[in-house]
């Protein structure tokens, strides 16, 4: 199996295959499998996302767990 990687952007529910692969693509290859990887929405809900995982870790940090922060 073979594995390229492309940056594409959805046109009226589309991913436009670049140029540069169409001669890869012939009759030949009976099937593909496509895998599809989304950027995370950034924002608000993210920020608070993330700012309620740092105070649930440090509610569990002790005094005494400095012993290890040189490390």
């Amino acid at each position: 199996m073979k594995a390229v990687e492309f940056k594409a952007k959805i046109k009226s529910n589309r991913i436009e295959i670049p140029k540069r692969l169409h001669k890869d693509l012939s009759s030949r290859h009976k099937s593909i499998r496509v895998i599809m990887l989304m950027d995370d929405a950034e924002g608000k809900a993210s920020d608070e996302f993330h700012q309620l995982t740092k105070e649930q870790f440090f509610k569990g940090y002790a005094k005494t767990d400095s012993i290890y922060d040189g490390y």
